[in-house]
């Protein structure tokens, strides 16, 4: 989920308590080629291998990654995904804010492929938008952390950007040693650490007058997030893969629970050297985890562009009934009832509710744990309805962090047949990952 928070201090001071509050809400440009790809179905090879990262000063840390190509399509191919499993432990690919695909689903339609073992897909992509690949449904307590890959369809019509820009972020706890522990294991000693594509600070150049999009995501483990760019109108244009009625982001901060991304425009209008800090908050402290700098080349053009149009919708119902929906209570945030760690999932367990095709589905997420309890939904995009039933905020989710206590109520159209997961984690690093599922029939 994305939100904007009231964070007006250049010094972008937060603590948990706010940033978990900031989660309550929420002549054209040169256009990026549509895409070279021949019509048909294209094919990538993914590995899941062992590999190495650099958390700080000193030899590089040991992880797990996800190898291959740029996961960039266009809206209504269909892609075709090897994943070959060349780690010693079994492993499953977790495909996020794609709808509909019952076929792709982890543990309930796609089994762990053993080590050494190899799986194909076929994912047919009719929505363009931001979305993420994992591999680290299976992760919690394993040898080493995992690595994500974000996931890029574009649109299809001409889009009014110069670039478009990836600003995937990750989360990691290293030892004194400069090793990194998976998620699911008490981090005792070890330190939070921030990556960024990779590399622990990403500097992005850009002429005055560019129009820059970054596609924020945020692939954290167990951390919710703020972002910050002071001295530039961040105007949020998707929310989850999903296009949104563009709105001003306040004061150019935006808050990303574990899962969640958000795509939005900036116009580069200020003069050439200058050098703006992207500043990252995790509720204790801020930390700077790249930089916009203007070039010194000269404009892109003699002004700013307008203001950008919406982008076109993926189709999601305009309205949802609410009458007559189908009602369901769902406790998150301690592993009790039907909720299993993913490891132990088998699908002949009971679904959270059943419930036909076309029908309106409102789901009341209670949150039993003490801390923020993050609710992924696969399958289907969700709206967050105002407390009386009576409306929903402007945007569509797959992704909601829920504070201790607290009680949300969403809302989605069953539209797409088939099994999928509900995913729940409380925001602490030891704590564990649960599972259950749904059926639409």
């Amino acid at each position: 989920m994305v939100r904007i928070g009231p964070m007006t201090s250049p010094k972008f001071p937060l603590d948990r308590r706010e940033l978990m509050a900031g989660l309550g809400a929420a002549a054209l440009a040169p256009v990026l080629p549509a895409s070279g790809r021949a019509q048909g179905a294209p094919s990538v090879t993914l590995q899941g291998k062992a590999d190495t990262i650099a958390l700080r000063d000193g030899p590089p840390t040991p992880v797990w990654s996800l190898h291959g190509p740029e996961l960039r399509f266009k809206r209504g191919e269909t892609a075709e995904v090897a994943f070959a499993n060349e780690l010693p432990t079994p492993a499953v690919l977790n495909w996020r804010g794609i709808d509909g695909i019952a076929s792709a689903e982890p543990l309930t339609a796609r089994p762990p492929v053993a080590a050494g073992a190899k799986q194909t897909l076929q994912l047919p992509l009719r929505h363009a938008g931001t979305f993420l690949c994992d591999f680290g449904l299976l992760g919690d307590g394993q040898a080493r952390p995992t690595r994500s890959r974000a996931l890029v369809v574009r649109e299809n019509e001409a889009v009014s950007v110069d670039r478009d820009e990836v600003f995937l972020i990750e989360d990691w706890r290293v030892l004194p040693d400069g090793s990194a522990i998976a998620p699911g294991l008490e981090p005792k000693d070890a330190v939070p650490a921030f990556t960024v594509n990779g590399r622990t600070s990403l500097e992005i150049s850009a002429r005055t007058n560019e129009r820059v999009r970054l596609r924020f995501i945020s692939a954290c483990q167990r951390t919710v997030i703020a972002t910050k760019m002071e001295n530039y109108e961040v105007r949020v244009m998707a929310v989850c893969g999903q296009p949104a009625e563009p709105f001003q982001a306040r004061s150019g901060a935006l808050v990303l629970a574990p899962g969640g991304r958000a795509d939005v425009f900036i116009d580069v209008a200020l003069p050439a050297g200058t050098s703006t800090p992207i500043l990252l908050h995790d509720g204790k402290e801020a930390r700077p985890v790249g930089k916009i700098v203007v070039s010194s080349e000269p404009p892109i053009r003699p002004a700013p562009l307008p203001p950008a149009a919406p982008l076109r919708s993926n189709g999601l119902p305009e309205r949802i009934e609410l009458k007559g929906a189908t009602r369901v209570d769902l406790a998150l945030g301690t592993p009790q009832g039907d909720w299993v760690a993913p490891a132990s999932f088998v699908v002949t367990a009971a679904p959270a509710f059943r419930v036909k095709t076309g029908r309106t589905v409102v789901l009341a997420l209670t949150n039993r744990a003490a801390m923020a309890t993050v609710f992924h939904l696969h399958g289907h995009h969700f709206r967050l309805l105002d407390r009386l039933d009576d409306g929903w905020k402007p945007y569509w989710l797959d992704t909601l962090a829920i504070e201790p206590g607290q009680t949300q109520r969403i809302a989605f159209l069953a539209e797409h047949a088939g099994r999928y997961l509900i995913e729940s984690v409380a925001t602490d690093w030891a704590a564990p990952r649960l599972v259950r599922w749904y059926a639409v029939e």
